[in-house]
């Protein structure tokens, strides 16, 4: 039943995948490992099973809580500009969610710890459950207000957020290790840009990547 899950069936198919995949390389997608990664990871097990069947769509879907499943183009590209430099042994990831991003940064080579903060309690345990089903033991999670990042666990070699805040937060930069990136989208409700920031000797480098779309950067932790 398990393998089953794992490799689902019809809309959630192998060759389901693979058209996203060519998808994905048609969008500029470069990366080979990010790809493969994306094509092996079974993303209609990170959303309830009503929304299964639409998990190799291209687009972002709801998980509840107001939040939503990344469209997978985004998922890749942020993957992308982390390790385009290089491999990170040491990822910050603000905003666990469905636990799907989470799993791709935990696949990525060299990657030797993903720690991860959710506000959410709910998505955070079905992101468990999850990471536990693909046997993803490199990712430590942890139910905290995601803008003031996990410092006792940096610096980090990656940064990457799942949400929005209006502007980047000091504390992330503060929690980057030299000649760490750190991946972010930013802006309001009207207009985002991801931001990539790296931290050099000579100090912070920030260069506007493309326009997004996602959930606002909240405060304050829901247990229910």
């Amino acid at each position: 039943m398990e393998q089953e899950q794992l490799a689902g069936i019809g809309m959630t198919s192998q060759r389901t995948r693979d058209r996203l995949v060519q998808r994905l390389q048609e969008q500029g997608i470069r990366s080979l490992e990010v790809l493969e990664i994306m094509r092996t990871t079974p993303r209609h097990l990170f959303l309830d099973e009503a929304l299964a069947h639409r998990a190799y769509e291209d687009s972002a879907l709801p998980i509840g809580f107001q939040q939503t499943l990344s469209q997978p183009y985004t998922v890749a590209r942020m993957t992308e500009l982390l390790f385009q430099a290089g491999p990170r042994q040491r990822i910050l990831e603000i905003g666990t969610g469905s636990g799907f991003q989470t799993a791709v940064l935990a696949q990525m080579s060299g990657v030797e710890q993903v720690f991860s903060v959710e506000r959410i309690r709910p998505l955070q345990e079905k992101a468990r459950q999850r990471l536990r089903l693909l046997r993803l033991y490199k990712v430590q999670l942890r139910l905290a207000d995601g803008g003031m990042g996990w410092a006792e666990k940096g610096p980090f070699d990656g940064i990457l957020s799942t949400a929005a805040p209006r502007e980047v937060p000091v504390e992330l930069v503060e929690q980057l290790a030299e000649g760490g990136r750190l991946v972010i989208p930013v802006g309001d409700d009207q207009q985002q840009q991801l931001m990539l920031i790296t931290k050099t000797s000579e100090g912070i480098q920030s260069r506007a990547v493309e326009p997004v779309k996602f959930v606002p950067l909240l405060s304050g932790i829901l247990r229910g």
